[in-house]
């Protein structure tokens, strides 16, 4: 018989699948790595389960534990799906900007949920961060996540996800193009990719707003580049320390309204219901179209699901009132 000891078990393997419409003007071939697959229906599942096994191996978790993360509301369901299995309390600290369904999502699966406002600086007491350190000093037996900064995020990728690309494309990748918010994916996809073949490219998307595309090609992190995005998911006012900036060769930024434009294209043209993250991945992807050849095979990740988003990029009411349709 063949079945999964539990829901961990159906994380990973994740299908290619090929992008046919939007991409027709392009001279490649294009796939995109689905990872809306995986139980938690985003990418965020793999690191989620493999910071959780570290820490316990290493004892900064233990049993009867409390898990507490700031997170725009994947990680957070990764994490809660593990806590269930594993039998933790979860705590997830998440900002005002993310969607309303994010947030009934993590409450389903058992966790409490703690909202921060957006538009406070990183070190401002109440914003995310600060909340998420301040909960794991005043709660006992708990381990604050932190997957900002965490190894463990960007070594699932290298255990999993790149390889999986590299085998499902046979090693014929040549470009990979994924939205950059912790780093873990792209740095650790991007580190498997160019140890089996240095002449992949790698390439980041990230939103305005966020300070990776000045800081990657200026070594300057400029404070002037911050401000409020829409955009759910890539950008940041800070460094994560899982970006790997030395294997990363580009950044594009695409703007929020081509982001929400384009996540519902994928629906309404491809059939890939997907988060907004999506949107903005495969705009970028366009945008750099002057970078590929016939004989290229790119591959795109796409992150997380539409179900998160029914009441922002997927809501023509919504659409309209932030002027991104007529």
């Amino acid at each position: 018989m063949d079945y999964a000891e539990n829901i961990l078990g159906t994380i990973g393997n994740t299908p290619l699948v090929k992008i046919n419409n939007l991409t027709k003007d392009l001279p490649c071939l294009v796939l995109s790595k689905y990872e809306t697959f995986n139980p938690g229906n985003s990418v965020k599942d793999r690191m989620a389960l493999k910071m959780i096994e570290d820490a316990e191996a290493d004892g900064r978790l233990k049993p009867g534990g409390t898990i507490i993360e700031g997170t725009s509301g994947n990680t957070g369901m990764g994490l809660a799906l593990a806590a269930i299995v594993k039998g933790y309390k979860m705590i997830c600290v998440i900002s005002d900007k993310q969607s309303k369904e994010k947030m009934d999502i993590l409450r389903a699966v058992g966790s409490e949920v703690v909202v921060c406002p957006t538009e406070v600086e990183p070190d401002d007491p109440s914003s995310y961060y600060s909340t998420s350190k301040r909960l794991s000093e005043e709660t006992p037996n708990s381990w604050y996540v932190n997957q900002y900064d965490n190894p463990s995020n960007a070594k699932a990728h290298y255990e999993s996800t790149g390889p999986e690309i590299w085998k499902q494309t046979e090693g014929k990748i040549t470009h990979f193009v994924v939205g950059v918010g912790t780093g873990g994916t792209i740095s650790g996809v991007g580190k498997y990719l160019k140890e089996q073949n240095p002449d992949v490219k790698i390439w980041g998307i990230d939103t305005y707003g966020s300070v990776f595309k000045k800081y990657h090609e200026t070594g300057v992190f400029d404070e002037n580049e911050i401000y409020p995005y829409v955009t759910e998911g890539i950008g940041e006012d800070i460094l994560p320390k899982n970006v790997d900036f030395d294997i990363i060769d580009g950044f594009t930024k695409v703007t929020d309204k081509d982001a929400a434009v384009y996540t519902q294209k994928l629906a309404k043209e491809e059939g890939m219901f997907l988060g907004n993250s999506a949107g903005a991945a495969i705009k970028g992807l366009l945008q750099l179209k002057d970078n590929f050849t016939k004989d290229d095979v790119v591959v795109v990740l796409f992150h997380d699901h539409g179900s998160r988003y029914v009441g922002k990029m997927f809501n023509d009411d919504w659409m309209r009132a932030q002027g991104y349709i007529e």
